[in-house]
């Protein structure tokens, strides 16, 4: 049983598996066992650091991570210490790292772009990790106000133990694109609940990049404040040899004539690489008119890798204007390599070429060209060791 705000404000429950009754009490969220069906496929073993009480292990000018801030002018920044709206407004924790995310963390960053106001240049936050055996414990609450504009990317390095609570407010008429990579070293652990609400008329872009650490597990969520949003998800990652990455969307159709799309492309290489996918639409009865579709692709370019992909719909009211899914996992196709040497391309170019094609449609739609270079190269760097290997 889940409770989410509604458009009127108030609260609606939800019955669903996927989504455990979310709660600031972390009694509300005892340790799970793996047995769940939110942690059936999460590394129960190796997660354990992250499922523990914890303070930020900060030590006298050496913090477990280093966060950077770059705002352009008329982005306002502050903290919220806990209770202190708006932080708590958009985000209840679903988990227990959630809970513990914000049990941990007594300063929020909260950044807020004022109404009406259109920035130019990306706002960054560069987080660098320090240490792989600290913890740290982040919430931040970035609220768009109304007919305001911005894109904001977040860049996760280095080592560390990082529990993490977004919350964005995206409110009537606003348009925000959250990017948020993660560009882990291998020995970090990561787990985070990105959380939006959509107001009236409001466009949301959030794109989630995930290429290193060693266990991730990121939740996904939004809901609408108001007819008339809009929001985007789109997603890749690129799981190494031993490498989990989890990814979990929930869009909440609350309000109608809503639109959604999401569009998530992951590779898989090296002995268990394991990719879990989940994602869950609701259309709630007063949802009408409303437009959504959610796709997941997977593409196994070795031996030993897993892919997990479950996609859901679960519809409440037959008058909508289009929803539907799709999921396929496969092996890299023979064919396309064969096609591509019968004409004089060398057979690791070949291979490099239709992968990297599996991910620009995505890359290229971030709209950002230094991060999109970035990406690229990372990718050239992840299909250096399996296309390498293969020579």
């Amino acid at each position: 049983m889940t409770e989410v705000p509604n458009v009127a404000g108030a609260i609606e429950t939800l019955e669903s598996h996927l989504h455990p009754q979310p709660s600031f009490d972390l009694a509300d969220h005892p340790s799970p066992n793996g047995r769940e069906e939110v942690w059936r496929f999460t590394p129960m073993r190796r997660i354990a650091p992250l499922l523990e009480e914890r303070a930020n292990e900060d030590r006298e000018g050496d913090p477990a991570v280093a966060f950077t801030l770059n705002a352009p002018d008329g982005v306002e920044a502050s903290t919220l210490n806990r209770g202190q709206a708006p932080r708590g407004t958009v985000l209840v924790p679903g988990d227990r790292p959630a809970a513990l995310a914000d049990l941990g963390c007594e300063d929020a960053l909260y950044v807020r772009i004022p109404a009406n106001t259109e920035v130019a240049e990306p706002i960054r936050l560069e987080i660098e990790g320090r240490d792989a055996g600290r913890r740290s414990n982040a919430v931040h609450v970035i609220v768009a106000e109304p007919n305001s504009k911005a894109t904001i990317v977040y860049r996760h390095s280095g080592s560390t133990q990082q529990l993490e609570n977004i919350e964005i407010d995206v409110r009537d008429g606003a348009n925000l694109t959250f990017v948020s990579l993660q560009d882990w070293a291998d020995d970090t652990l990561h787990a985070a609940e990105h959380t939006a609400r959509v107001g009236r008329d409001a466009t949301y872009r959030h794109v989630n990049v995930s290429f290193g650490g060693d266990v991730v597990r990121m939740h996904t969520n939004v809901y609408y404040d108001g007819p008339g949003g809009s929001a985007e998800l789109f997603g890749l990652y690129f799981a190494d040899a031993g490498q989990h990455i989890e990814h979990r969307l929930f869009v909440d159709h609350n309000a109608p004539h809503t639109k959604s799309n999401i569009d998530y492309r992951g590779a898989l290489q090296g002995q268990d690489a394991h990719a879990v996918w989940i994602g869950d639409v609701v259309i709630r009865k007063v949802a009408e008119g409303i437009e959504t579709y959610e796709s997941n692709k997977n593409l196994v370019l070795s031996e030993g890798a897993r892919a997990d992909s479950v996609p859901n719909l679960e519809i409440e009211t037959g008058e909508i204007a289009g929803a539907g899914h799709s999921s396929t996992t496969g092996r890299f196709d023979d064919e396309h390599l064969f096609y591509l040497t019968s004409r004089g391309i060398d057979p690791v170019e070949a291979k490099r070429l239709v992968v990297m094609g599996f991910f620009v449609d995505i890359i290229r739609r971030i709209g950002i060209p230094d991060v999109e270079e970035r990406l690229v190269a990372e990718v050239e760097r992840e299909l250096a060791a399996s296309v390498g290997a293969a020579k």
